[in-house]
């Protein structure tokens, strides 16, 4: 079991493409990126307000 060829990584796209449609996939885009956004900001927070400075893995 390896990593995905480029061929599958095509046929992953097509498939979401189909299923969501060419306009609500940049809407779902965007909307992960808020949201990835917002959890960094609320992670931050949390380190700051406990007042731990972020641990490296």
């Amino acid at each position: 079991m390896g990593a995905l060829s480029p061929a599958h990584w095509a046929i992953i796209a097509l498939v979401g493409l189909v299923l969501f449609g060419s306009k609500r996939l940049p809407e779902a885009a965007r909307g992960l990126g808020r949201s990835m956004r917002i959890l960094k900001t609320e992670v931050g927070e949390l380190h700051t307000d406990t007042g731990d400075a972020p641990r490296e893995l």
